[in-house]
């Protein structure tokens, strides 16, 4: 511990104007890109205005649907699933070996997230599976009626058949012929917003530790352990693989839900320093520093690449799965 963070000198001084400047700026301008961006009714009304999807539409099927038809919604299902109750588990054993303090962390911040997600997603998926097998059956079940009705059908005469060719062709529309799934309600954009917070959150947790904290800022003699490792990986692991089998979009601009989450977690340590004499739970957060404007100026940079490994990864997804398998992708709308 270098400074009493409890004292006024520790706060009022440049070194933390400035750092209180670069995260409630970046906050609010990521605010602001939310307001102008999100929302369901926001997304119709453009949609109906400029005759296009907007960025941050989201349809109900793509929260539980897989990415190839040939892939059953259950796969999913069952992936996310196991993914839960494996980092529950995770979760679980740090605090009974470490106790409540590692929430302390961004680490453990983020790996709750993403555990969330993966809870929510399976709840979620079983209402898609449950949809998609009614859906299933049902088309099964008018296949049986129309069999069934083969010996009353009377075909109709050529004139007839010109006469309803000439009437479909006259009033077609392709607008109205495409297909439009249902567009999701609150609680599925927040579980779309919770997979894109984990995916920055994922990549700039495990990018910190393995490049900055674990070779440059780790003391001597505190070696790697099988929860250290678990904590900083198979979070990773385990989103890749879901995005792998999911149809789920992913928009640019919602990575100010990403900045408000850094964001958030920076305001909750000034906050609890204020109050009580700690140490910091990362070194390069200690406001006693003149480096420090250049440390959170640092942290703040790499949010962007952070996340756009993730949406390259999307992104290849994308173009190899729709080269593979043209007649099988859903193609990310």
């Amino acid at each position: 511990m270098t400074a009493d963070t409890t004292t006024l000198s520790y706060w009022l001084n440049w070194r933390f104007a400035a750092c209180a400047l670069l995260v409630l700026a970046s906050m609010v301008v990521s605010a602001i890109i939310i307001w102008k961006n999100e929302g369901r009714r926001r997304s119709e009304r453009q949609r109906r205005e400029n005759q296009k999807e907007p960025t941050g539409l989201l349809y109900e099927d793509e929260t539980w649907n897989t990415c190839l038809e040939t892939i059953h919604p259950a796969w999913l299902l069952g992936f996310r699933v196991f993914a839960f109750f494996m980092l529950l588990a995770l979760l679980f054993t740090n605090v009974v070996i470490d106790g409540g303090g590692i929430f302390y962390f961004y680490t453990q911040w983020t790996f709750t997230l993403v555990t969330i997600y993966f809870g929510f997603g399976s709840a979620i998926s079983i209402y898609g599976c449950r949809k998609h097998c009614r859906k299933t059956g049902g088309n099964q079940a008018d296949h049986v009626n129309l069999d069934s009705e083969q010996g009353t059908y009377v075909p109709p005469t050529i004139g007839e058949i010109a006469d309803v060719s000439y009437n479909q062709s006259k009033h077609y529309d392709p607008h109205e012929a495409t297909y439009h799934p249902l567009i999701a309600g609150p609680w599925m954009y927040a579980f779309q917003i919770i997979y894109q917070i984990s995916a920055g959150a994922v990549m700039l947790t495990d990018t910190v530790f393995w490049l900055i904290i674990y070779p440059f800022l780790t003391p001597k003699g505190h070696g790697l352990n099988f929860m250290i490792v678990s904590m900083h990986s198979i979070n990773a692991v385990f989103l890749i693989g879901d995005t792998i089998l999911n149809c789920m979009r992913f928009p640019w601009f919602r990575i100010a839900y990403f900045i408000l989450w850094t964001g958030a977690f920076v305001v909750f340590q000034w906050i609890i320093h204020v109050c009580v004499n700690l140490w910091w739970p990362y070194p390069f957060l200690d406001l006693s520093s003149s480096y420090a404007p250049l440390w959170y100026l640092g942290i703040g940079v790499m949010v962007i690449p952070c996340y756009g490994v993730f949406a390259l990864v999307v992104k290849l997804k994308d173009f190899s799965f729709s080269r593979s398998f043209p007649d099988l992708y859903r193609k990310l709308r």
